[in-house]
């Protein structure tokens, strides 16, 4: 019989069509107080995997599911009575999960599981469930004092809240901001069709002129194109000061994401301690590859002392040719309209020249292929209950016909959904006593809509996030381990869990990938070798501002969290500052507020890990370069390679340790050599 709380019920599919936000206190409480119940009686099971891991791990995962699909909504639609149901339930499901981590009963339980001689026969994803789950209950602080956990879970119940908070903040101070064009001569240089989004946006609020607002397909184009050198400045000072102290912009005092990020910083500071570390960033790191932040710190200055001569070389040709069009000083907002004129001049070609090329149905259908190739699957429309009209619903099936996972794509942006793009897990895959739990993902993106009755356009940018995203859905989707808790993505080291994500990039820059993903929006005509060859050759265009640019907020994160007094002297300001003196070209005003926007440090999992994306990069430079060497007929498309990147890397998931996985797959250690290559930063 069907449950009647939508939530409760992991019969199949989430129930989109009929989950309100009513439901989800009566859920959330009734699997926390199940789980409590079960927790108790497991505290004195057999330690063994049959009697005591394996319900431990059902358990979690129904709580996980349910409050997984609230966290999603919450990011999706984000409207009043949603993130009232989350920040309502968000302390409740902290504390159960800091109570778990710091439960001396259970972390007993999984010390002497490891110590008995069933551990000796569990497989390989079992063994190292168990080491993780040791491992993480320290981090959790089950070896604290009993005086201490009760701070303890004190710290992650206001951590969690405030990096709610924080996320919040974000996007309603983003919601908040509206320039409103009446002068059609403002609109020099910006494309038509943004042009008529804003004019539909302006029209939907009842007011004449054009709306333009802080959205990316509002803001980017704008800043890229637009002639008006006074909207390009008047969205810059707006966009770079969201969830601030400047409140004529954002609307409200309490918005201002400062005096969180000082709070959080205590706090993880304050966690540190606890479990006597010297700072958070060696917390962070303890279940990445990276050995220690001294290691870290060493990779992202010997980037930064390969990439800076480029970056310097990049900015002052750009302020020469700035001179030449009559800028006689070049300004922040200056910087994205210069380029894009640049390459123009240079290359030949312009950004919105090559979107007329990527119709989304094209888009999707090249993407598709390239998956479908490589990996021996074939992707299907699919019918399920759905968030929004926009989103779209796919399966994944073997060459038998067989279900191997699904997945959600939601590609547009919307007020009621956070910025950015993003992969999330909505099922994992495991065996379960009804046999294999097939996986879910979510593929969430920000993307123009279509306009009219003409499909949506993607940048060619935009075509390689869509490839970015897709590339950790398939970690997710393509995995082989029937083990929850090193299923997919779960149990991957974070600084090795962007490799396939930017393994897929690499493919949006090979013309038989592209040439069958483009027919131009008026002509149908596919894209054009010789404006191939002029993008490829435009690649690494300002590649070395855009790289000390990474450098700048992964050194600015991993100080941050290594090397910082949060009561102290220094500022968050001031540190970023001495950050940009070491490595960047750019220097934004005074007045600019980075990291009050920095959500991925403060509201998402890259806390002293943004590092990350430049670690993995190593990883996925040199994974592609794999398909670069073993072409067939002149083909990157090689499905035994495929074949191998798929078994030796996709299919294992966090089974075992990624740099494993990777001299499996690439039979050595990473080298950095292929990175640089792809960056064109091999001198001669």
């Amino acid at each position: 019989m069907m449950t009647t709380n939508p939530l409760l019920d992991f019969s199949g599919l989430p129930r989109f069509d009929a989950v309100r936000p009513d439901h989800v206190t009566p859920a959330i409480t009734e699997l926390l107080t199940e789980n409590r119940a079960l927790l108790a009686r497991l505290e004195t099971a057999p330690a063994t995997w049959a009697d005591f891991a394996a319900p431990f791990f059902d358990a979690n995962e129904r709580l996980s599911r349910a409050w997984g699909i609230v966290g999603h909504l919450h990011a999706v639609m984000d409207v009043p009575e949603w993130r009232e149901a989350y920040n309502a339930n968000l302390p409740e499901v902290t504390r159960f999960f800091a109570e778990l981590g710091q439960n001396q009963h259970l972390f007993a339980q999984f010390k002497a599981l490891h110590a008995s001689p069933d551990f000796t026969r569990l497989n390989d994803a079992q063994k190292r469930i168990v080491e993780h789950e040791i491992r993480d209950f320290r981090l959790s602080g089950a070896e604290l004092p009993e005086d201490v956990k009760p701070r303890f879970q004190a710290i992650q119940e206001e951590l969690a809240t405030l990096q709610a908070k924080f996320s919040e903040n974000l996007l309603d101070a983003t919601n908040a901001f509206a320039e409103l064009v009446t002068d059609a001569a403002e609109l020099a240089g910006i494309p038509p069709d943004v042009v008529e989004a804003a004019r539909a946006a302006a029209e939907k609020d009842g007011k004449e002129g054009w709306k333009f607002t802080l959205h990316m397909p509002s803001y980017l184009p704008v800043m890229q194109y637009a002639e008006s050198r006074r909207l390009r400045e008047t969205m810059y000072r707006a966009y770079a000061t969201r969830a601030a102290e400047f409140h004529e912009l954002h609307g409200k005092p309490e918005w201002d994401n400062m005096p969180l990020i000082r709070r959080i910083l205590e706090l993880r500071a304050e966690e540190a301690g606890h479990l006597g570390y010297g700072n958070f960033a060696e917390v962070s790191l303890v279940p990445k590859m990276a050995e220690s932040p001294a290691d870290v710190l060493a990779f992202l200055r010997e980037l930064a002392v390969k990439s800076k001569p480029f970056a310097k070389r990049d900015m002052a040709e750009l302020r020469a040719f700035a001179v030449s069009q009559g800028l006689t000083f070049v300004e922040p907002w200056d910087i994205g309209w210069a380029s894009e004129k640049l390459k123009q001049e240079r290359h030949g070609f312009s950004d919105e020249e090559v979107r007329r090329y990527f119709p989304e149905p094209k888009v999707l259908e090249g993407l598709f292929r390239v998956i479908e190739t490589l990996f021996a699957v074939r992707i299907k429309p699919d019918a399920a209950p759905v968030w929004h009209e926009d989103v779209r619903f796919f399966r994944i099936e073997d060459a038998a016909g067989t279900l191997v996972g699904q997945f959600y794509l939601d590609l547009y942006a919307r007020e009621t959904k956070r910025g950015g793009a993003w992969m999330d897990d909505a099922v994992t895959r495991r065996r379960t006593a009804k046999g294999i739990q097939t996986p879910v993902a979510y593929l969430n993106c920000n993307f123009s809509r279509p306009v009219g009755n003409k499909p949506a356009l993607f940048t060619h940018d935009e075509v390689i996030t869509l490839f970015h995203e897709t590339g950790h859905g398939l970690h997710h989707l393509l995995t082989r381990v029937e083990e929850l808790g090193v299923s997919g993505i779960n149990g991957v080291e974070w600084d090795a869990v962007e490799l396939p994500s930017q393994f897929m990039e690499n493919f949006c820059w090979e013309w038989e990938v592209l040439s069958g993903m483009t027919a131009h929006a008026d002509t149908g005509a596919p894209l054009p070798r010789a404006l191939f060859d002029r993008m490829t050759a435009a690649k690494n265009f300002q590649s070395g501002m855009q790289i000390v640019r990474q450098l700048e907020f992964s050194l600015f994160d991993l100080l941050l969290h290594s090397d910082f007094e949060p009561a102290g002297q220094k500022g968050v300001l001031d540190l970023i500052e001495e950050v940009r003196q070491e490595v960047a070209v750019v220097f934004p005003p005074p007045w600019h507020r980075f990291p009050n926007s920095f959500s991925h440090i403060f509201a998402g999992g890259y806390a002293a890990g943004y590092y990350s994306y430049k670690w993995a990069e190593v990883l996925s430079a040199d994974a592609f370069a794999a398909f670069e060497e073993e072409r067939v007929g002149g083909s990157v498309l090689n499905p035994a390679t495929g074949a191998r990147f798929r078994d030796e890397i996709l299919s294992v998931g966090g089974s075992r340790p990624a740099l494993e996985s990777f001299r499996a797959f690439r039979g050595r250690s990473p080298s950095v050599d292929a990175l640089l290559r792809h960056s064109g930063m091999i001198l001669a």
